[in-house]
């Protein structure tokens, strides 16, 4: 059996950049900030590798005229990359390349780009790749950290020397327990010791989480610190908890919502409905509706 796209719209805006972009401007319209992320991964063609950092070129060039064209402030608007799309699991060299170039454009359009995490096979490499680059683009790259590793702590330390901006999210794949925590108390509190180290050391970061026991650990701490509402952000998945999101908004905190497209749809969804029960739930009612 074939799942048919209209499953996954909840979470997947749109199949084309032309379908997806009219998605857009709800959340702007609300104060969410949005990050767009064009789905794909592992790559190990160097045609369709070149031809994946061709798209996010176009990305680029089109959500920052989106962006201009509607006068959203640049921080407002970014977006996020897979490296395994461009030629990291085919040749390093291909990969940074690639890299340089989108960084390149975003940079001359004031735009963000979030190198994304995957799976342990290339947590080192993207790490390498992205202090290749960040010494040149600073202001316009950042990567992503899975509080899960048992390698978390020493990669947030690093981030933080170097002051570099991260996205810290618990982690989505399926890992061994020789390098993840599996139980969710213990990645919880894991991640709630990153946050805290991101927060008081690090530069804007991502705190990147549904959970309500860890965004209520944030709340609290960055009131008992003290520390400014907009020195970070809360980012989540598009369809997830959107009322979640809107209140956090107009709590004063500043919202992400990352807003997948593309063909490659199917990798993606499978992980959302891995991660919650709901989401299972709202599939399973498609289903029987259909």
């Amino acid at each position: 059996m074939t799942l048919p796209f209209a499953l996954a719209r909840r979470f997947v805006a749109g199949q084309t950049l032309e379908a997806a972009l009219p998605a857009l401007d709800p959340l702007l319209d609300d104060g969410l900030f949005i990050t767009l992320d064009l789905l794909g991964e592992h790559v190990h063609d160097r045609g369709r590798a070149t031809g994946f950092a061709r798209a996010y070129s176009d990305l680029i060039e089109r959500l920052a005229s989106h962006r201009d064209d509607r006068g959203a402030a640049p921080e407002a608007v970014g977006i996020s990359i897979k490296l395994s799309m461009i030629g990291q699991v085919i040749d390093r060299d291909l990969c940074e390349e690639n890299l340089r170039a989108v960084l390149t454009q975003a940079r001359d359009a004031d735009l963000f780009v979030r190198l994304d995490m995957e799976g342990t096979d290339v947590t080192q490499s993207t790490l390498d790749l992205f202090e290749a680059v960040y010494p040149d683009f600073p202001d316009h790259v950042g990567t992503v950290l899975q509080a899960y590793l048992h390698r978390t702590a020493g990669d947030t330390a690093r981030m933080c020397d170097l002051d570099a901006r991260v996205r810290l999210c618990k982690g989505a794949y399926k890992e061994p327990s020789s390098i993840a925590y599996q139980d969710m108390p213990t990645v919880r509190w894991h991640y709630r010791q990153h946050a805290k180290k991101l927060l008081t050391d690090g530069r804007y970061p991502g705190i990147a989480t549904h959970d309500d026991q860890l965004i209520d650990a944030v709340r609290q701490f960055v009131d008992d610190r003290g520390i400014d509402r907009d020195g970070f952000e809360f980012q989540m998945l598009y369809g997830l908890r959107p009322d979640t999101q809107r209140q956090l908004v107009e709590d004063g905190y500043r919202m992400r919502v990352y807003v997948p497209y593309g063909t490659e749809w199917l990798p993606y969804f499978s992980r959302r409905i891995r991660e919650r029960k709901e989401n299972a739930l709202f599939v399973v009612k498609a289903l029987v509706r259909g």
